[in-house]
Order: C-alpha cells, then structure tokens, then sequence
C-alpha cells in the first residue's frame, strides 16, 4: 500500500487547496434555498472554484459530468445535477466537490436542510456529522487507521442506522484518491499504523434505514436500497503527533 507522508512544503499547498474548498462550501451553503435545481448548485461551485484560479477536480474524473456531485434524499453520493431537479422545502441534499490548487486537491461534503425538515432528517444529519468528529479523535499518530472505522461504527450504530459499506473514505494528495481507504464500519483488524503527515478524507455515508444501496442507469448516482434517507459528512484532515488538522472546516 502506498501510502504519502506530505513534507511541510506539501502540507502548506494542501492547507491552501483545502482553505479555499471550504470558503466555496460556505457560499454554496448561504445559496442554496427551495426552488433553486441541483444543477444551479453545480454552476454556482464550479464558477466559485474557477474563480479561486483552481480546477474542479470531480469534473470528468473517470467520466463524471460535473463539479459538484448534488445528491438529494435518498441519494446517497454522485447525483448527477440537473435542470429539472428542483430542490423543496424540507428536503436535505448532500453536495461532494474538490478542488486543485498547485497540485494539491481537496475534498469535502456536507449534508444541508432546505427550509424546515423533519425531525429524524435533522438528526440524521447531526449524527452524521458527529459520527465524522467521533472517527478522528482517533486519527493521531501511532494509532492505527482501524480505530477510525471502529469509532465511527460505534457513534453510529446505537441509533440503528445503516452505515454504508460500498463506499469508504480515502487518502488524498497530489491524487483525489490515494491509499489508504478508510472504511466507516468497525473492523476486525488493525490496519496501517497512522503517520504523521498524512492527509486523509474521511466521510461517513449514513442512512436512515438499511445499509444496501444500488446505483441508477446513470451509472453514478448511488441510492438507498429501500428508499430511505442518507446523509454524508467529509473532511480532508492532517494526522499529526497530536489533535489532528482538520482543513477543510469552516
């Protein structure tokens, strides 16, 4: 398994790819309302990293038509945007994008609320997300990269959701996808030792029901097997000798 330890030269350059991905996260989060389509969402990311003199680093990779993935409801991750896809009150939608800069990428997602949702969508959500701050207390050096996926599976699993088992997190640098993957279910493993200096993303993808999920005829869009919910939370972070770096939090 190759995995990079980033030199303080490279850590800087990704500080910066991940400090610019996070202001376009902050502007789509303040734009995005009911009535607006999914593929307004993709126009607005993409003109707002184009305009940090940076690449969307989704578009085209392996085919995919788009920068930001915009995945709503039951989908779980690489919703296509499109035209027709018009975001209601009470939906929650998942948007996943990266950037390049000098290099370097980045990559991130949140879940939001549009307008006012149920109850169990916001906490859906909210655990989500405190699943991921869960999974890198563990996330320091000379831990192993297990104990991430352990702590995850056990934030999550009281609450009888379904974590999904296709999809993982991943290492990323001067490639969107490197070694490690970083599955966000318990393991009975150790796996590799965590250095410091490497970057990692790590992103649960959690559902309301079952874990099962299927892809559409699109080929990208991943959905929930029984309809139900999901909910996605990434961020790309440093391992140090301490706390980990988180560098894509706004």
């Amino acid at each position: 398994m190759a995995v990079t330890i980033k030199s303080a030269r490279e850590i800087e350059l990704m500080r910066e790819s991940c400090k610019l991905l996070a202001d376009v996260f902050q502007n789509l989060e303040q734009a995005i309302r009911p009535g607006m389509s999914t593929k307004d969402i993709d126009i607005l990311g993409e003109k707002l990293i184009r305009g940090h003199g940076c690449i969307p680093n989704f578009l085209n990779y392996n085919g995919y038509p788009a920068s930001v993935c915009v995945s709503v409801n039951d989908e779980v991750v690489h919703g296509i945007p499109r035209a027709d896809r018009i975001l209601q009150d009470g939906d929650i939608v998942s948007l996943d994008a990266g950037l390049i800069y000098k290099g370097y990428h980045s990559d991130m997602a949140r879940t939001f609320a549009i307008g006012t949702v149920s109850e169990a969508a916001r906490l859906l959500i909210e655990r989500t997300k405190q699943s991921f701050f869960d999974g890198i207390k563990m996330a320091k050096a000379g831990n192993h990269l297990y104990d991430i996926s352990n702590a995850i599976d056990a934030s999550i699993s009281p609450y009888g959701y379904g974590i999904v088992r296709d999809l993982v997190g991943h290492g990323i640098g001067t490639s969107l996808h490197e070694d490690p993957q970083i599955p966000n279910f318990a393991q009975r493993r150790h796996g590799l030792k965590l250095h410091a200096g490497m970057t990692l993303a790590i992103e649960p993808m959690i559902n309301m029901g079952r874990a099962d999920v299927e892809w559409l005829d699109d080929d990208w869009t991943v959905v929930t097997e029984d309809g139900s919910w999901s909910a996605h939370y990434e961020n790309t972070i440093l391992v140090t000798d301490g706390e980990p770096e988180i560098l894509t939090l706004y």
